[in-house]
């Protein structure tokens, strides 16, 4: 392979081999070339660039894998950025000529990729340099596109991908073209086609005003199509490219003169949100169709797509930045938990549902508050949570207060605060974990209340409720080590006193075992005492004969996970 380590490709020394080993000796030739383009001299480069751009363009036809083809673009663009420049517009015709070619056997196949993606790699290296011929490869390429298997079809989004990238805000008359064949793409049968429309479309919409003023909603309602049925990798890219659509909506200053600045529709944060909930509880599909399935008591919205809607707050609130998140953080936490409210029936008709519905909003709340916020900010986004917490709290002693135990037991308000109450609380436990002992001035604030709030909700109706705030104050104990036995002892007190009520004595059972679950996490433990009082205490309960025999399962210990 020694050979292959020249400016000049060694056609003698090639043409002796076997088709695989002539393959790995072009393969290794172009690798090594990249890294000689760069240091050679440009004047060395001028010298040999004739014969190289000739040989180059002859392994277009040699059907060259997708490795190759990336390195033979890649060597081409270097050579014409460091080179002349002259040529260029032949080799751009050369490679047009290719892609027009009406010979669709799959041998010619990857003659007609590697010309498609040295083009989008030299319009992405020269840019501007190459004048208003985009116009007619731009055309070329879409025209090609229409009978384009899906390999053909990625290699395509991805090569407009890097046109639009080295031509900027020239590319200005192809923009509809190309956002119309996106379009398409983006709902694709193939996962990587729509990987690369959505890279595409991210592209795009840095000059394409349209996308984020005139045509927000159809993009948004674009993305949610594409979620359905989607992977992993798929789901990144959409959710990237929807996230960062919405936060320029709100934050990018259009340009253009005054009258065309009017003409233009304005999109609050509020109109976002709102579009980005519909997509997270309605999915694609249109009022009509969302109004029946939920007549009917079907959901009609996959985990796929609400999976992605989450990514995309994520992307939306990231792109906006720590900042403005601190600013808008009260009204952004109502519009998440309101995603798992009784007003929103659809995120929790099952309980798989609800369950899909409480991590993902966990998942929004964890990336944004955890990720972005420094830490004085945390702690005023704690106390924002506990002000929720309080406010639905009051809703369901409100319903328990009611002396009509029917009407007490079937109310949608409990029903509708326990996922919000849910991921509230397991946000705030999250939040004391991360910040330490910096937490304590938070706990210290009596204005705040945040253990009075968390030990209230242990009475709440809802098992998972009173789990959650078990294990709030599991972190509070990790976090605040000084107020793990106080804890203890008011929980015992608390259990004592309500004996009588079968949410209390589950909900304290589950908060002593979780706060005993924290002790091996803090170094200085509990007093030795403390162990026996309450295993006496547990004994003399379970003895008693006050003690109804169906509070006994209260005690058995859950589980951490």
């Amino acid at each position: 392979m020694e050979l292959a380590h020249s400016l000049l490709l060694n056609e003698e020394a090639c043409n002796q081999l076997g088709e695989v080993q002539k393959a790995e000796f072009i393969f290794d030739w172009l690798r090594y070339l990249e890294k000689l383009l760069l240091a050679t001299s440009r004047s060395d480069v001028r010298e040999k660039q004739k014969t190289l751009v000739e040989q180059l363009l002859s392994l277009l036809n040699s059907s060259p894998g997708p490795p190759t083809r990336k390195l033979l673009a890649k060597n081409l663009a270097i050579l014409y950025s460091i080179g002349d420049t002259f040529s260029v517009y032949e080799t751009i015709d050369k490679c047009n000529d290719l892609i027009r070619s009406k010979d669709d056997s799959p041998s010619y196949l990857p003659t007609k990729l590697a010309a498609v993606v040295c083009l989008g790699s030299l319009y992405k290296k020269l840019g501007r340099i190459l004048g208003n011929t985009f116009t007619d490869t731009v055309g070329n390429i879409l025209k090609a596109m229409k009978s384009a298997e899906s390999q053909g079809r990625y290699e395509i989004m991805l090569s407009l991908q890097s046109i639009l990238s080295g031509l900027g805000a020239a590319a200005v008359p192809c923009h509809r073209d190309i956002y119309k064949a996106a379009r398409s793409c983006l709902t694709d049968r193939s996962m990587a086609v729509r990987c690369a429309a959505a890279k595409c479309l991210l592209e795009l919409q840095n000059e394409a005003i349209f996308m984020w003023s005139t045509d927000l909603d159809s993009v948004a309602t674009l993305c949610f199509k594409s979620f359905e049925g989607s992977n992993y990798d798929v789901r990144i890219s959409v959710s990237r490219l929807l996230g960062t659509v919405l936060a320029k909506a709100i934050i990018s200053k259009y340009p253009g003169t005054a009258a065309s600045r009017q003409s233009i529709r304005r999109v609050s944060l509020e109109e976002v949100l709102d579009l980005l909930g519909t997509g997270f509880l309605r999915g694609s599909s249109g009022f009509l169709r969302a109004s029946g399935d939920m007549l009917k008591g079907t959901s009609s919205v996959s985990r796929d797509v609400r999976v992605g809607v989450t990514q995309a707050y994520v992307v939306f609130v990231s792109t906006l930045g720590g900042a403005w998140l601190e600013k808008n953080f009260a009204a952004f936490l109502s519009h998440i938990l309101s995603l798992v409210s009784q007003s929103h029936p659809k995120a929790t008709q099952t309980q798989i549902d609800a369950v899909c519905s409480r991590r993902c909003v966990s998942f929004i709340l964890r990336a944004t508050v955890g990720g972005l916020l420094g830490e004085k900010a945390q702690i005023a986004a704690a106390k924002d949570i506990c002000q929720a917490i309080w406010k639905l709290k009051k809703v369901v002693d409100a319903v328990m207060s009611d002396s009509n135990l029917e009407t007490r037991l079937g109310s949608t308000d409990i029903a509708a605060s326990q996922h919000m109450l849910v991921c509230a609380l397991q946000e705030l436990g999250n939040l004391i974990y991360s910040l330490g002992t910096t937490a304590a001035p938070l706990l210290q604030d009596s204005s705040a209340g945040i253990l009075d709030s968390v030990v209230s909700v242990t009475l709440h109706p809802s098992v998972s409720v009173r789990l959650a705030a078990a294990w709030c104050l599991h972190c509070i104990a990790v976090a605040l080590p000084s107020y793990l036995t106080p804890l203890l002892d008011r929980c015992l007190e608390k259990l004592t006193i309500l004996r009588s009520s079968p949410e209390a004595v589950t909900g304290f059972s589950f908060a002593v075992a979780a706060l005993l679950g924290a002790v091996k996490h803090c170094p200085l433990g509990i007093p030795h005492g403390k162990g026996k009082v309450m295993i006496s205490f547990f004994t003399y309960e379970s003895d008693s004969s006050s003690f109804s025999q169906k509070h006994l399962s209260s005690y058995v210990v859950p589980s951490e996970n």
